[in-house]
């Protein structure tokens, strides 16, 4: 019998990268997914079709598609069991100067109150012994000029990952943050020159940048019966990335 047999997750953003990859661990080791993205329709049903993970075209920046996505995975689901936040925006790289009110909401909206409300919710209906997974980024320790948004609203959701924890413990369920490093997805390629690719892995003490499935073997990790002694943590998933 596969680990995650019977258990129930949800994954936000699961159509690319990192959450695609933690879409398809967590299906081969035999979890029902339900999965939201925002855009991409084929990616989505080409992720459904290879894993057999329920896609939900759903904005978790939006409040009325975050709650419509929780009604159509508790439909669909045995039970839930297990909830990755992952989906995030890297929107809005401006100095803080330049940052405007709707920037700041958007991004806030996506990353932090997307994750907070689906916490709560999971508190809500969670079956005990679960687990809860935040994608949080290693930018939080090491912040840098036009990010300021994001690290900040990756910061808070290490934070909630740390409160939840101890709320939510006496029911068995963890809590934990995983802080993904320099991950080659579209996201990082798209907010970051090629000649500073080209330099991280050597800065890197494995020597190479991060692959999704990297990440996915962390929240596999935590999502299994071999994570059940770990909560209220942030884990590092940066291949020693020296910085």
């Amino acid at each position: 019998m596969s680990v995650l047999s019977g258990k129930g997750a949800l994954v936000t953003g699961g159509a690319r990268g990192i959450g695609k990859a933690i879409v398809e661990r967590l299906a081969a080791d035999g979890a029902d997914v339900v999965f939201c993205y925002r855009s991409s329709d084929e990616a989505a049903e080409q992720v459904a079709k290879e894993t057999g993970a329920h896609a939900v075209r759903a904005d978790v920046g939006d409040e009325e598609d975050l709650r419509r996505l929780f009604a159509e995975a508790e439909a669909r689901l045995p039970g839930l069991d297990i909830l990755v936040n992952n989906a995030a925006t890297a929107e809005a790289q401006k100095p803080i100067d330049a940052i405007t009110n709707e920037d700041y909401d958007r991004v806030f909206a996506v990353n932090t109150k997307a994750v907070f409300l689906a916490i709560q919710w999971a508190g809500r209906v969670m079956r005990d012994n679960g687990r809860i997974i935040n994608v949080s980024s290693l930018n939080t320790q090491v912040p840098a000029p036009t990010l300021a948004l994001y690290c900040a609203s990756k910061a808070a959701i290490e934070q909630f990952a740390k409160v939840a924890a101890r709320e939510l413990g006496g029911r068995g369920i963890t809590v934990n943050a995983v802080s993904s490093g320099a991950t080659d997805t579209d996201m990082l390629r798209g907010a970051n020159p090629p000649e500073a690719l080209e330099r991280t892995p050597a800065m890197t003490a494995l020597g190479r940048l991060g692959r999704p499935d990297d990440i996915a073997a962390v929240v596999a990790f935590l999502a299994g019966p071999d994570g059940r002694w770990v909560t209220g943590q942030n884990i590092l998933a940066t291949g020693g990335l020296l910085v």
